[in-house]
């Protein structure tokens, strides 16, 4: 046994869990009309209700001990202070500081500097392509932009690329192309003109073994189609670290966009790594989507560990997988622009989670993730939703809707919001046998 799972607050979770495992949900909120209002918070514009979890005020403070014995707060510190917490490699874990504002001191040197200098880069690069003013080598703006990468190199690029899709350019069309099996390149180069597609090549090492086959791939297409090769350096761009690859590829070194290794693939979308992002949406909306996360950083930093939405929603994720013993983790978009958001959260928390081990390199004996999931509501409805309402698992689920469409047809929205509202009532409430009798008599 570790000394985690032999702590007093490990126990003590423990034996509360036993009773509340008795209670249901329904009973829960008829005997407190309040319970919405002590189990939720709200951070500018993202109400988080957290109280359909088998949860009680007793239940909070027990995992808030959790946290403190395990000095979570200091390990936060830690991570943003620039501590190589990530021991493994001996690296930095501040993806924060690519939206950072001021100095940040990392082996003597202020990185932000160098983040600010990229930043620009793309802001120039960008609004050259948004403008028309960079043109392919027929003398043509360009019309399509090909990201080529695989894990964090796609998943961020892809699901922001989609989920902010209203305030994208009319006259760009962002490609994504990650699956080595060579359908996905040859199905989007189909639709393709040379002369004005661009492609932005994204591996930190130059060397990913499924990106560079469809970069190969790509620029022995565009020399088919009618480029050269002194051509390719004005159609392909890289994100990498690897100045040599680049080059030998043919990219000009001055259309590398460089990230570094204190910065984890899965969180890379907000470095250069969102090139692809900022010439869709532009470079104004790139900024306020950093504004956006660094006022979730400054929040996760400075709110108390009770009001602070990321801490205890991990909190209860503990509590849901090591209490009590779910496997499974459902995250439903009521919002189609947000349909690879799943897919996003799948890689940033079970490549994050996926370990045996401790920091100390000891064999752990507790859960340390759960298979994450999901599907964009109302189509889950018709595919899952009988075994989350029915089966014999308990699969916690993550309902995340917006109040306002960017699309408002007819009464569409209205109807997505009352799906979305019966759903996670009906999955709290459940239905008795007794019930399910009286229905049919």
């Amino acid at each position: 046994m570790s000394t985690l799972t032999l702590s007093n607050a490990w126990l003590s979770l423990q034996a509360h869990q036993s009773v509340m495992a008795q209670e249901h949900l329904r009973e829960l909120f008829d005997q407190d009309p309040q319970r919405f209002n002590s189990f939720s918070l709200k951070f500018n514009d993202i109400l988080m209700d957290y109280s359909k979890h088998p949860i009680c005020l007793k239940t909070i403070n027990l995992l808030l001990a959790l946290a403190r014995q395990q000095r979570l707060e200091d390990w936060i510190s830690r991570m943003f202070r620039g501590e190589k917490i990530n021991s493994t490699e001996n690296h930095a874990a501040l993806h924060s500081a690519l939206r950072g504002e001021h100095p940040l001191m990392l082996d003597g040197v202020d990185i932000m500097l160098d983040v600010r200098r990229v930043l620009t880069k793309m802001d120039k690069f960008s609004s050259s392509i948004r403008n028309g003013k960079l043109k392919g080598y027929s003398g043509h703006a360009f019309t399509d932009v090909v990201n080529i990468g695989i894990g964090g190199s796609d998943l961020g690029p892809v699901m922001v690329t989609e989920a902010l899709k209203p305030y994208s350019s009319n006259h760009i069309t962002p490609h994504f192309v990650s699956n080595i099996d060579g359908t996905q390149l040859s199905t989007t180069l189909r639709r393709l003109n040379p002369a004005t597609t661009l492609f932005i090549i994204a591996s930190k090492t130059f060397t990913t073994q499924e990106t560079m086959a469809n970069a190969r791939a790509a620029r022995e297409w565009f020399l088919d189609q009618g480029g050269s090769e002194k051509d390719v350096s004005g159609h392909f761009v890289a994100v990498s670290t690897n100045r040599m690859e680049v080059e030998k590829f043919g990219i000009d070194s001055d259309n590398m966009f460089e990230f570094w290794n204190w910065v984890g693939g899965r969180y890379s979308l907000w470095s250069a790594i969102g090139l692809s992002i900022a010439i869709a949406i532009g470079m104004e909306n790139f900024y306020l989507l950093l504004k956006g996360a660094r006022e979730m950083d400054q929040h996760f930093i400075t709110t108390p560990m009770e009001k602070n939405l990321p801490v205890i929603l991990g909190l209860i994720g503990i509590w849901q997988i090591n209490f009590f013993g779910t496997k499974s983790h459902a995250v439903l978009p009521y919002d189609q622009s947000l349909h690879r958001f799943p897919a996003y959260l799948q890689q940033l928390e079970m490549e994050s989670n996926g370990k045996r081990t401790d920091r100390n390199g000891n064999e752990v004996d507790y859960s340390t993730g759960t298979v994450v999931w999901g599907e964009s509501g109302t189509n889950g409805q018709h595919a899952f939703y009988q075994l989350l309402h029915q089966g014999t698992q308990v699969i916690p689920a993550d309902f995340l809707a917006p109040c306002i469409s960017h699309n408002p047809i007819g009464d569409h929205h209205h109807l997505l919001l009352a799906n979305f509202f019966a759903q996670t009532e009906a999955m709290m409430r459940g239905k008795s046998k007794s019930e399910v009798c009286a229905e049919f008599e």
